[in-house]
């Protein structure tokens, strides 16, 4: 297994940010086989859909309502809000397996692989990227 880490630098602002590019970048000229896209971090999460037709705010309007930043949380350190930061990852998971044929995602038209991030405290993320050979 071969495997890299890239960084994100969010600047401490929550949102949804595309990896695609990073992802084919790293399975270029591979072949077929599989990637694995993982988040080492405890409040943010992967996913694959359709980016800039509305749905990345969609998405965090949605996370927002699901998991309000209010003080019901029981984890209480950082910003007002952050324990639901640390529930998200059990809703959009922390990692995600994409199938690879000739070096090339094989993502839908429309989808995008994308870090969801709703925690302002970190400025920056870490992706890890591991090849599997088919």
């Amino acid at each position: 297994m071969d495997s890299e880490v890239f960084t994100i630098h969010t600047g401490g602002r929550r949102g949804v940010y595309d990896i695609t590019r990073e992802v084919a970048g790293f399975t270029s000229g591979r072949g077929d086989g599989l990637v694995s896209v993982f988040v080492p971090h405890a409040t943010a999460g992967v996913a694959i859909f359709e980016t800039g037709a509305g749905s990345d705010g969609d998405v965090m309007d949605t996370v927002d309502a699901l998991f309000p930043r209010d003080g019901r949380w029981r984890h209480r350190h950082g910003s007002h809000g952050h324990g639901a930061d640390h529930v998200l990852p059990a809703f959009i998971a922390p990692g995600i397996t994409v199938p690879v044929l000739g070096g090339v995602p094989a993502l839908g038209t429309w989808q995008s692989i994308v870090l969801v991030d709703p925690n302002q405290d970190n400025p920056e993320r870490k992706v890890r990227l591991s090849w599997i050979q088919g």
